[in-house]
């Protein structure tokens, strides 16, 4: 597995965001996979992981399964299903992989389990791929993974 490219100051990604997540994410050329533990800075009810927080998890893994084929895309949108509660604490294993091209469009698919194995979370999004003035913008925050 290879550490996919991060954004410097993306909240899921990025190492140089002080409120961000920090998260890194691999692949094996066909699936990116993440972990992440849920930390008690981003609870929602008592005790509970927040689903936004759980959503941008989602959209950040089936992107980077996009950019770890070499391509530079924006999110147009998602759609996510919540299975199950995360608990502060829980241990999150993520997987997103790309599923069609049609042109522009790339479609996705993600999921999040527990270490158990229990699927707290699906989901699809649809990204378009960058013109070349939007990818240069886009690729100055760009850090290789390592």
């Amino acid at each position: 597995m290879k550490e996919i490219d991060r954004y410097k100051y993306c909240f899921v990604c990025g190492d140089k965001n002080p409120q961000g997540l920090k998260v890194k994410f691999f692949s094996d050329g066909d699936i990116a996979k993440a972990e992440y533990t849920a930390g008690s800075d981003f609870q929602g009810y008592k005790d509970m992981f927040h689903g936004g927080i759980l959503a941008s998890l989602l959209d950040e893994v089936m992107i980077k399964a996009v950019i770890a084929r070499g391509l530079v895309v924006v999110t147009v949108g998602m759609e996510i299903a919540f299975k199950k509660p995360v608990k502060i604490g829980q241990k999150i294993l993520l997987t997103g992989k790309m599923t069609e091209q049609k042109k522009r469009i790339i479609l996705t698919e993600g999921e999040a389990r527990l270490a158990n194995g229990d699927i707290v979370a699906t989901a699809t999004g649809k990204y378009f791929v960058a013109d070349e003035k939007m990818k240069e913008k886009l690729q100055e925050s760009l850090e290789k993974g390592q």
